[in-house]
This record gives C-alpha cells, sequence and structure tokens, in this order.
C-alpha cells in the first residue's frame, strides 16, 4: 500500500521513555524507539518529533506544592530536551543524523527554534526533534505538537499512546470503555476526551491536519501506521 503521507508529526509521551521503571530514561526503550524511527525514515517519510517530559518532571508538580507554574514548566520545557537528547543520540549510534531545536532557547545543548530553520533541517536531514515545548509556560506538549505540526505544514500528527486508539474511558481501567475507528474534531472536542488537549485539536481542526491516535508498544506500530495498515483511531474534520 501507498504511503498516506510525506511529512508527519509524532508525538511521544516522556513517560513512555521510562519503562517499567516508571521514571527517569530507559536505554533499552530508547534504542526501540529509534529503530522504528530509523525504519520509519527508510520509506521516505520526513518525520518531525515533539517529547514530553513527564518521565522526568511536570510544571504541575510544582503548582501542587504551591510553588510558581511558570518555573515548574519552564523545569519541565528542560526535561523534554532531556528526552529529546537521549533520542538524538540513539539516532545517531544507528546512522541517522538529527537535529534538536527547542522552544525554549538552550543554545550550548541544541539550536533554538525558528519555522525558517525547522524547514531548513526537514530538507538537509528529513529528521527532526522539537524539543523545549513552544518557548511558554501553561501550553502542554500536545499543544506544541499540533503548532509544530501546522508550522511545518506536516501532513498528520501521530499521537503514540498505550493503547491502540481512543476510547471513551481508559480501558485499562473501564472494560466497558468504547474504542472509537474514526471521530470529527468536534466530536472528540464535544466528548472530552483526554488523549489531546483541546486546544491540540482546536489547532488541527483550524488548520485540517488529521490526528492519528495509535500505540507504539509493539515494534513496528509505527511504520504500520505510516502505511495506513494496523489499528489507529483518526480524527479529523
Amino acid at each position: 500500500m501507498p504511503l498516506r503521507w510525506k511529512r508527519v508529526l509524532i508525538k511521544l509521551s516522556g513517560e513512555g521513555l521510562a519503562g517499567a521503571a516508571g521514571f527517569g530514561i530507559d536505554p533499552e526503550i530508547v534504542g526501540r524507539l529509534a529503530d522504528d524511527l530509523v525504519a520509519a525514515r527508510a520509506l521516505g517519510m520526513e518525520i518531525g518529533v515533539v517529547i514530553g517530559g513527564g518521565n522526568l518532571f511536570r510544571g504541575s508538580w510544582m503548582a501542587a506544592g504551591g510553588f510558581d507554574r511558570v518555573t515548574g514548566d519552564h523545569m519541565g520545557m528542560m526535561a523534554t530536551v532531556m528526552n529529546a537528547l537521549a533520542v538524538r543520540e540513539a539516532l545517531k549510534t544507528r546512522g541517522l543524523e538529527v537535529s534538536v531545536l527547542s522552544g525554549l532557547p538552550m543554545p550550548t545543548v541544541c539550536d533554538t527554534f525558528t519555522q525558517r530553520g525547522g524547514l531548513q533541517h526537514f530538507a538537509n536531514d528529513g529528521v527532526v526533534m522539537f524539543a523545549g515545548g513552544g518557548g511558554s509556560p501553561f501550553f502542554s506538549t500536545d499543544t506544541t505538537a499540533a503548532l509544530r505540526a501546522c508550522e511545518m505544514k506536516c501532513d498528520a500528527i501521530l499521537k503514540a499512546t498505550n493503547v491502540d486508539g481512543v476510547y471513551s474511558a481508559d480501558p485499562r481501567r473501564d472494560p466497558n470503555a468504547v474504542r472509537f475507528d474514526e471521530l470529527t474534531f468536534d466530536e472528540a472536542i464535544g466528548r472530552d476526551l483526554k488523549v489531546l488537549d483541546t486546544s491540540a485539536f482546536a489547532l488541527a481542526r483550524d488548520n485540517k491536519i488529521p490526528i492519528i491516535v495509535f500505540s507504539m508498544q509493539e515494534p513496528g506500530s509505527l511504520v504500520s501506521v505510516l502505511k495506513g495498515e494496523g489499528r489507529f483511531t483518526a480524527v479529523r474534520g
């Protein structure tokens, strides 16, 4: 089956890098993720990647303790840079050169994001990692993923989760949860489905970028989705 898209933005959770430990960065998980990205790139796909930082730090932890949310969010952005650098190194050992662009300026360790720079890195390397959130507090990495997808003119957003699509509730907790094969953006927002933030859904809807929700628990699942195969939920207009 021919590829459905030319350029995609993949949103990965930081928690997914922690493995069984539940915290930190598991080299084995990072290696498997890198293998999937290399295989996807070998198909000719241009790939942008946004990784969360929840395996290391969340800004909401600070807010819950009565501390300044802005400081907490900046710390969370730095956590996403750490994750991106780890994945970059795993990709480099597999022969794939990747640039990390940060919305929060950290010039000692990576370049600062600009739209022009991002598009140029796609043209040169084919794979770009977007870290540091959007550079501003109060916005999640889900929203960052939708924003970068719009700026980079991506054909689709792929949201990797621990389950094989969007459900009416968490299927790991609710045996009666209903799985959806396809949803409109308005249905996803109206049902208050938590797979992405409302702002991320709205950005993708307004820019007509479909969101594909799938599981990356099995090796090779990313390539299957890029070919339009496997199990996933498509959210579109």
